[in-house]
């Protein structure tokens, strides 16, 4: 009988300079258009979503930015683009919520991570809205004020 390999697990790829720009308002988990070098490149891990967004446009949803870097062993037969554009795959009512909602004034929609969901590639993508300096800067005071929290419990219970 043949071994059955297993799924890699976890996270590719995330964004985390759209948690720093960005008000998360609601997440979607979408699906991905992919060529095969793609999956082998994920794989390996060889994706970059920074300044990485998506586009709404025709009814659809395009990953645009997103870097996935061509392995030399699988790709030599194929012209690998590594920043094409990729099709997000949402069924109508999620595309609706988002079309609706990036009209109004202040929304964007943003790529948050690249991730494994059994054998599929998911792509998690969010509405945003985006954050001011003095936003950003009370973010982070609000981090500092939890992390001195956490570290005078660890301190009191040793």
């Amino acid at each position: 009988m043949a071994k059955q390999k297993k799924a890699p697990q976890g996270n590719i790829a995330q964004n985390k300079k759209a948690l720093h720009d960005y008000f998360v308002e609601q997440k979607f988990e979408a699906g991905m258009a992919l060529a095969g070098w793609e999956v082998k490149s994920l794989r390996a891990g060889k994706a970059q979503l920074v300044d990485s967004y998506v586009l709404l446009k025709d009814g659809e949803a395009w990953l645009m930015g997103c870097h996935i870097t061509p392995l030399t062993t699988a790709s030599t037969h194929v012209i690998a683009d590594p920043i094409r554009t990729r099709k997000l795959l949402l069924n109508k009512r999620e595309l609706g919520k988002l079309f609706g909602a990036v009209q109004q004034k202040g929304y964007t929609c943003i790529a948050l991570s690249l991730y494994w969901k059994k054998h599929l590639i998911k792509c998690e993508i969010a509405l945003g809205k985006g954050k001011k300096e003095f936003d950003k800067r009370h973010t982070e005071k609000e981090r500092d004020a939890d992390r001195e929290v956490q570290r005078a419990m660890r301190k009191e219970k040793a």
